[in-house]
């Protein structure tokens, strides 16, 4: 399944969800479902409750840690063919309910569809998913030219935050090396012929 933006969005009851990775199939079978996550699969550890794709809210009745997710028995399913029946479905978490990550940190789905600027302001690319590299964690970034691989860290990397101290949006610092994005410059020019 393809990912998708993991933006923000609205349940029926106005409750703001974010979409936190989808179900692969059955784990054992007493019901538990494998869920492939967006992120860090720590995020789970706290919740009570998910906000199923078509099934609405579900208690959280026991977390496993599995790669590359977690495993969820849920409220109201108790067997593999119930587990089943949830494959492919998108998990979401209200997101007044997420852990609340230490300052500096960030969950990756709070990253994914933010808008990236350059160091005076223009917007020159959207951050499409972020990559865990071991040593540090990379910003897969969607511009006019394609796609670029950018660390974030500092000091190429500013995270702007809202007043609940979450990010909103990502900025690229003076200290940033030039062709981080490819030479947009380039591409701007148009082709001229030798002849």
């Amino acid at each position: 399944m393809p990912e998708t933006s993991a933006a923000t969005t609205n349940t029926p009851a106005g409750t703001e969800i974010t979409r936190l990775g989808y179900f692969l199939g059955p784990h054992g079978v007493q019901g538990g479902a494998k869920v492939y996550v967006l992120g860090d699969a720590a995020q789970f550890k706290a919740l009570k409750r998910v906000y199923v794709e078509g099934r609405g809210w579900l208690k959280v009745m026991r977390t496993t840690p599995l790669a590359p997710g977690v495993a969820l028995q849920l409220a109201g399913l108790s067997s593999r063919e119930g587990a089943e029946t949830l494959r492919g479905l998108n998990v979401y978490a209200a997101d007044d309910e997420l852990p609340t990550p230490e300052d500096g940190v960030y969950y990756f789905h709070e990253l994914r569809g933010l808008t990236l600027s350059d160091a005076e302001g223009v917007e020159v690319g959207t951050v499409k998913d972020v990559l865990d590299a071991g040593h540090q964690d990379l910003l897969v970034v969607t511009h006019e030219g394609g796609e670029a691989l950018i660390p974030l860290q500092a000091p190429y990397v500013t995270v702007n935050l809202t007043a609940k101290l979450r990010p909103k949006s990502l900025s690229l610092t003076a200290d940033a090396p030039e062709g981080l994005l490819g030479d947009l410059d380039e591409m701007d020019e148009p082709q001229q012929d030798d002849a």
